[in-house]
């Protein structure tokens, strides 16, 4: 059995579950939050063209939303990115990019998972962070916040591009997040430490194993099915990690297992 596409079925299932229909669209921060808290995690401004439940999807209402290249003129997208800021400067679920180069919403309760697969809990060892992280690093443990282009100044970096992926690094170690948004007088992010909003969640330890297999659970209870690689790609996971998680699930009877890559939700019809 080899199942290149969805059936209807699970379309549907998803529907519900990921807002994609009208009557369920996301309207403000506060529906934004309870969508991310019953998913667990979404993207934040993906659209249809990628797998895995999305803010801007759940704003728009439908499941073959497309982002328009002018994304200001556009009230849609507009909305979503309006919403996305509004829920950064809350701080009640956790923003940022944790895994490739796309920023995504966590819910509280899967921080901890999210936290372990980040390598940051390895046995008595913390990851090697760059020279220019941990100068990022240390400005911000004695300022606690600090705007971008004062923080590169504070931390000695001229380079904008060394800054950023300095930046990124701290965000994939669940270090540094974005606390907010600034458009006035000109566009910038306020940084700040992770543990200052996050700190009960980022003490919790988890095993590896564990957390796969919980970040698989919670996408497999709102997706219904997953085919062959998408849970990897929702989330930044290798295959192989992805594939110890599903096959966790499996284990437990929580998962059956259609064909390679391929798992539904028990109980659940296709």
């Amino acid at each position: 059995m080899r199942l290149v596409q969805l059936p209807e079925t699970i379309e549907s299932y998803r529907d519900r579950s990921w807002c994609r229909e009208p009557e369920l669209r996301i309207e403000d921060p506060l529906e934004a939050e309870r969508f991310i808290e019953r998913v667990g995690f979404c993207a934040a401004l993906t659209d249809s063209r990628r797998p895995g439940p999305s803010l801007y999807i759940a704003v728009c209402g439908r499941r073959d939303a497309h982002m328009p290249r002018n994304v200001q003129k556009d009230p849609e997208s507009s909305l979503a990115w309006t919403i996305k800021d509004e829920v950064v400067r809350r701080g009640r679920v956790y923003y940022g990019k944790l895994r490739g180069n796309r920023a995504i919403f966590v819910a509280r309760r899967l921080l901890p998972y999210f936290h372990a697969l980040t390598g940051a809990q390895r046995s008595r060892n913390q990851p090697v962070l760059s020279e220019n992280a941990q100068n990022i690093l240390k400005v911000l443990r004695k300022e606690w916040e600090m705007a971008s282009r004062d923080l590169r100044r504070a931390s000695g970096m001229s380079d904008r591009y060394s800054f950023n992926k300095a930046l990124d690094e701290l965000q994939k170690a669940l270090k540094v997040i974005p606390s907010e948004i600034v458009y006035e007088p000109v566009f910038t992010y306020i940084w700040s430490l992770a543990e200052a909003r996050f700190q009960d969640e980022l003490k919790q330890n988890v095993g590896r194993e564990e957390a796969l297999i919980e970040v698989a659970r919670t996408y497999l209870t709102s997706a219904g099915m997953t085919l062959r690689g998408e849970l990897a790609r929702a989330t930044g996971l290798s295959n192989p990690d992805a594939g110890v998680g599903n096959w966790g699930l499996v284990d437990e009877d929580f998962a059956a297992r259609l064909a390679p890559g391929v798992y539904r939700l028990k109980g659940l019809e296709s």
